[in-house]
């Protein structure tokens, strides 16, 4: 099984990779439903974040326009391309693989947002991720990352969805299972060859044992689904019903 298959993918993927996904409001995500939960465990007003798997910074307007210093790494270099005028030089940036990622620093709140680590593949992937997004974390740090529930891929990678915006026209097929939890669906359409969106199903159990194998703390998980037009997050989360479970953890080391 090729490990490292969302590389080849977000660099043909990232010249459309906004306009594919303009829907996705990360001022409403982020901005009105994390950061709020996140305050409730201790997040200060504004710190330092870093941004892990951060694609095209879409994430970095909601903390930069709070006060916050970001810092953000990802896989592929043309995200970072688009990603440098989404942060301009307010946001440092790198190539980074989460698997061996480097210390940047000593962070206020480590994110992994948008299923980044439904990429990981391999079986010793998900450990070294979090191993490494806890070896950044500051003092009462906090760190947040979501994973795509069982719902996003028993439906989402067996449908085919058209996307139209700004003139332009994509298509997603969901091509299922293609091995014990691993998904894939075909991505084609306008500026774009057709690419393979391969993804992994990580179960809650499997994320909190893996969690607490890498050191860190679960302070909750919670369920996200969306009502009115805004994102809820749902204690406890229903792996059946709510599209992405949500995890909020800190440093055992440091308690």
């Amino acid at each position: 099984m090729e490990t490292d298959s969302a590389l080849p993918t977000y660099q043909a993927f990232a010249g459309v990779y906004n306009d594919f996904n303009h829907a996705n409001d990360y001022e409403m995500w982020l901005g009105r439903a994390l950061l709020p939960e996140l305050k409730k465990w201790g997040l200060p007003a504004r710190g330092n974040a870093l941004d892990v798997g951060c694609g095209t910074g879409r994430a970095f307007a909601p903390l930069l326009r709070r006060g916050w210093t970001v810092h953000g790494c990802d896989l592929a270099p043309a995200m970072l391309e688009i990603a440098a005028t989404e942060g301009g030089h307010d946001v440092a940036l790198d190539v980074a693989d989460m698997r061996r990622l480097p210390i940047f620093g000593s962070f206020d709140l480590v994110l992994c947002l948008n299923d980044s680590l439904n990429y990981l593949l391999g079986e010793q992937d998900l450990h070294d991720a979090l191993a490494g997004m806890r070896a950044n974390l500051g003092t009462d740090g906090l760190l947040m990352f979501d994973v795509n529930s069982r719902l996003v891929y028993e439906e989402g990678y067996s449908e085919v969805r058209d996307v139209d915006h700004a003139g332009r026209h994509w298509r997603w097929t969901g091509l299922g299972e293609v091995a014990p939890s691993v998904y894939d669906a075909r991505i084609e359409g306008d500026d774009i060859e057709a690419i393979i969106n391969r993804e992994r199903f990580r179960s809650a159990t499997e994320v909190l044992d893996t969690m607490a194998a890498a050191g860190l703390e679960c302070l909750v998980a919670l369920g996200m689904d969306e009502a009115d037009g805004e994102v809820v997050l749902i204690d406890p989360p229903d792996e059946s019903r709510h599209y992405k479970i949500v995890f909020i953890g800190r440093d055992t080391g440091r308690l």
